[in-house]
């Protein structure tokens, strides 16, 4: 079974797919495919599904969701109903998805990978581990569920964790020296992260190593009028430090090293 979170929620199975098209058995699927191979506690899933106001019939009717996905699943990948009870497992207090595959695993192996590699300072390795692992998002994680609380907290932990991946790939290829390439990009990013102090910093460096220190500058300014106008905040003292390198033409900011910023 091959799982897919990392954008709309996709469960191949066999030739098959596995889709409920209802909301609530979507909600339980996607519970249990994002925490592939783990138990999910029934409770969890009762949350989930209701929330604080969890119906009396909420074990019936969770029974019931489970059966149709396990059917679903028979259905797809041609077995007996008692094969795909081994595939969604029931646990003691939850149940289990087992699977072959899944996107958000692979995902965070190639991150670490290129958190490794960019500590012991081979770049190279880093941005391509980082590259592959962000190549594996197909847009929003789960944007085709409907979210409820626990779900919505995964989602917004895989969203940090895909930035902070994106942050670290254009650190490494700055080091690279391919500033010139990450111009476009970078304007791009900042337009929609508006007070990420990271990426406006990349921005800054790859603009003063093409030439174009004035534009750099109003990077800094665009993002300390964003900062102040939406959270009240002045930018953090390595970014304004990167202003000051950058006013005073540091010759440090022509080099592989750099500071690291937010």
């Amino acid at each position: 079974m091959e799982i897919g979170v990392l954008g709309p929620l996709t469960v191949k199975a066999g030739s098959g797919q596995v889709m409920p098209t209802a909301a609530k058995p979507r909600k339980v699927l996607a519970m249990l495919a994002i925490h592939a191979d783990k138990v999910v506690p029934i409770a969890e899933l009762n949350e989930e599904l209701w929330g604080a106001a969890i119906p009396r019939s909420a074990s019936t009717t969770l029974q019931t969701y489970i059966l149709n996905l396990r059917t679903m699943i028979a259905s797809a990948t041609t077995t007996t109903s008692a094969q795909a009870k081994q595939i969604l497992a029931t646990r003691p207090g939850g149940y289990a998805l087992n699977t072959t595959s899944v996107d958000v695993r692979e995902f965070e192996r190639l991150t670490e990978a290129g958190h490794r590699a960019h500590q012991v300072r081979e770049y190279e390795l880093a941005a391509d581990n980082f590259r592959q692992a962000l190549a594996l998002w197909r847009g929003p994680a789960l944007v085709d569920v409907h979210l409820g609380p626990l779900l919505e907290a995964e989602v917004q932990r895989l969203t940090e964790a895909r930035l902070c991946a994106l942050d670290r790939r254009i650190d490494a290829d700055l080091r690279l020296g391919r500033h010139h390439e990450l111009v476009g990009e970078l304007t791009g990013l900042v337009a929609k992260h508006r007070t990420h102090e990271g990426l406006h910093a990349h921005l800054m460096v790859a603009l003063y190593r093409s030439g174009r220190r004035a534009q750099a500058m109003t990077v800094y300014r665009k993002m300390r009028t964003s900062l102040i106008d939406e959270l009240g905040l002045e930018p953090s003292p390595g970014l304004r430090r990167l202003q000051q390198a950058i006013l005073k033409s540091d010759a440090g900011l022509g080099e592989s090293r750099l500071e690291r910023v937010g």
